[in-house]
């Protein structure tokens, strides 16, 4: 692969034909980016380009075998369903809580369990239910439990369990589905087996395995790690490469948190000055090194605060127990914040069991940030004070990567993910006539201005994933421009007038284009003239040209 620049359709077969069509309508006309037939179709899709490769998929359908074409009709399904992340990590990582967090309700079960030994998809639904999706694919419909959560047990052999499909009446899964896994590293072969087999693949039909796999996975990871990052966590992030098709996880589609941040010591991590917070900054940037180019990023997050902040977790009676301790005197505070045993043994006025609720739910960490906040304001309301702990928790920047990563570039990420798919189907039919259509109508997509996002993209994943060899300084700027889409970031420039990043775009477009002419391998070349395009439609739009 390291010596073409192939598209997503590489073919052993060098010629070109047009696309051949028994119906007018099924043609793909060079000079247009073609569009799904209907409105309905239309508003259920991520954006222009996710239109187009389903429409590309619906005209090839009569062109290829029946197999194929069923995998086509599912990849057209997953088009129109909301961007699917799946949650990965090891075990006891805080997947299942952080998954709570995320959705704003406590529903995935987080003790280890039959449950959090199989994937469970959270997607939107106009009635709350349980599906449990057996191995033969018939389905069990379950009510949650009475607090609301996953039942802890199924009443049924785990064994004949392929997955749980959770429906909720939840705003935030209307157009992300979350995709909770088992932990990786410490479970049974088989739930690890379930979990590459089955991620994502739910509603395949009558797909055969081949096509199944075609078309499984998730289309972007969030990955869950914690303070001792191990040798082997990129061997595991690599594992996950099922969880998106067979795609390589890489900046465009996975990102990291850094989970449990207020366990780490801050004297552990030079520079963090005794600030808990600051030492889970730098060791998450230190991490996001370790890890690259497998994610965009890592962040901080503490998701045992994020849960209990964000789903409910935290009543006016966790508010009016932290009120009691805030007006302890200063020395048993200190005392009592010493250890968990010393929190939850220590004679005071508020009850035992109540201090170990509070310690459930905010750990010593979250605990001391809610008595500061009310040493600063002592008539601070218990929604305020919520509040206080959801900023703590450091949800909300994982929030807004998420957006900035995932949901804002939706659209280019399904469409690729589409396309691999579809050409993975070509392929495996064993068909070299099917397998050239296919290659010639991507090609078809692929050479509109419109598509050069996907062009990008995967630019950004052969270099991401070393298929093309670049000198460092480049593959970091191929990374940067190929991982955000504000333009500041893309340039390494954010914040600086629009004069700078418009001279520099145009300095870069031009040396990238001189680079693909002139000292570069072929591979290199290739994605040198996309870098090239990509900064000279930056600098077009800064001028305002488009």
């Amino acid at each position: 692969m390291s010596g073409r620049f192939v598209g997503f359709a590489p073919s052993s077969d060098s010629r070109r034909s047009p696309v051949p069509t028994d119906r007018p309508t099924a043609r793909v006309a060079r000079g247009t980016i073609p569009s799904v037939s209907t409105a309905t179709e239309q508003q259920h899709l991520a954006g222009p380009l996710s239109a187009a490769v389903a429409t590309l998929c619906q005209q090839l359908q009569p062109q290829v075998s029946e197999g194929t074409a069923a995998g086509f009709r599912e990849v057209l399904r997953r088009l129109s369903a909301p961007l699917q992340v799946a949650v990965a990590g090891r075990i006891k990582s805080g997947k299942s809580t952080l998954v709570n967090a995320l959705i704003g309700r406590r529903v995935a079960p987080t003790d280890v369990g039959e449950c959090t030994r199989l994937v469970t998809r959270f997607q939107y639904g106009t009635v709350d239910r349980v599906e449990v999706v057996r191995t033969d694919g018939r389905r069990q419909v379950l009510p949650f439990d009475s607090t609301g959560m996953i039942p802890a047990s199924l009443g049924m052999d785990i064994g004949e369990v392929s997955h749980l499909e959770a429906y909720l009446t939840n705003a935030v899964l209307r157009d992300l589905t979350v995709i909770d896994t088992p932990g990786l590293g410490s479970l049974d072969s088989a739930s690890v087996a379930r979990t590459e087999a089955l991620l994502g693949a739910a509603d395949t039909g009558g797909l055969d395995p081949v096509s199944r796999s075609a078309v499984a996975g998730a289309e972007a990871v969030l990955y869950v790690v914690t303070q001792g990052v191990r040798a082997d966590d990129q061997q595991a992030l690599a594992v996950f490469t099922a969880a998106t098709g067979r795609r390589e996880a890489g900046p465009v589609n996975a990102i990291a948190v850094l989970n449990k941040a207020d366990t780490i010591a801050p004297e552990s991590v030079a520079g963090a000055d005794g600030d808990v917070w600051r030492a889970a900054t730098l060791l998450a940037a230190k991490q996001a090194d370790s890890l690259k180019p497998r994610v965009a990023d890592v962040l901080p997050v503490i998701g045992l605060l994020a849960e209990s902040a964000e789903t409910g977790g935290f009543t006016s009676a966790d508010a009016d127990a932290l009120r009691q301790l805030a007006a302890l005197d200063e020395a048993t505070r200190d005392t009592m914040l010493m250890g968990a045993d010393l929190f939850t043994t220590w004679d005071c006025a508020v009850p035992a069991g109540t201090r170990e609720r509070l310690l459930e739910r905010l750990d010593l960490y979250g605990i001391r940030r809610a008595l500061t906040a009310l040493d600063a304001e002592p008539a601070i309301t218990a929604g305020a004070l919520r509040r206080v702990l959801l900023d703590s928790s450091g949800l909300a920047a994982v929030r807004g990567r998420l957006d900035a990563v995932f949901r804002a570039r939706a659209d280019g990420i399904k469409a690729a993910a589409a396309l691999a798919s579809i050409t993975a189907l070509a392929h495996a039919s064993g068909d070299a006539g099917e397998r050239q259509r296919v290659h010639d109508a991507i090609e078809v997509l692929l050479a509109r201005p419109e598509a050069h996002q996907l062009r990008l993209l995967e630019a950004l994943t052969l270099v991401a994933g070393g298929s093309v060899a670049m000198p460092q300084d480049l593959a970091e700027e191929v990374l940067r421009v190929g991982s955000s889409a504000d333009l500041g970031e893309q340039l390494g420039l954010r914040g600086r007038p629009a004069h700078e990043l418009t001279a520099y775009a145009l300095e870069r477009a031009g040396w990238w284009r001189s680079f693909a002419s002139f000292g570069a391998t072929p591979a290199q070349s290739r994605v040198a003239h996309v870098v090239h395009r990509a900064y000279f439609l930056i600098w077009q739009q800064l001028r305002g040209g488009g």
